[in-house]
């Protein structure tokens, strides 16, 4: 998917590039979203946007966010305060408020956030006739 904006970047005439200067804002998240450099995603997001552009640039931090708290989840035993706001793009007290919401710990004395570890969800197993099934319709499904 990313290297699909990288083309349609490319794409776009030049004229349009230079005449909606929001174009180039957009591409720069997008950019930083390819790097996956969260705080420069969250600085590249504060840009004045236009009605229709808001919305949108609205979820992408709200997913970026999501993001960054399900990877510092599976990630982290723990994680300093300061360095937990820099990677949700949010002031150190909020990004203490967003941890606490979630069911993690926070510890003033150190403070360190400790995630809360997701649940893991297995897949059921399906027994070999059922697989055997599954498998016979999803390559029928291909060749039809």
């Amino acid at each position: 998917m990313r290297c699909n904006a990288k083309f349609l970047w490319k794409r776009i005439p030049q004229s349009v590039k230079s005449s909606t200067p929001e174009t180039a804002q957009i591409w720069a998240v997008g950019q930083k979203l390819w790097l996956r450099d969260y705080p420069a995603i969250y600085e590249a997001l504060k840009k004045e946007w236009s009605e229709n552009v808001q919305q949108i640039m609205e979820s992408v931090k709200a997913a970026t966010r999501e993001r960054a708290m399900t990877l510092v989840s599976k990630a982290y035993s723990s994680i300093n305060a300061e360095e937990w706001a820099v990677f949700m793009g949010m002031s150190t007290n909020e990004a203490i408020e967003a941890a606490t919401q979630e069911g993690w710990t926070y510890d003033s004395a150190t403070k360190y956030i400790k995630p809360k570890k997701p649940v893991s969800v297995k897949d059921p197993e399906l027994l070999s006739e059922q697989q055997l099934s599954v498998l016979t319709d999803y390559v029928s499904f291909l060749e039809a």
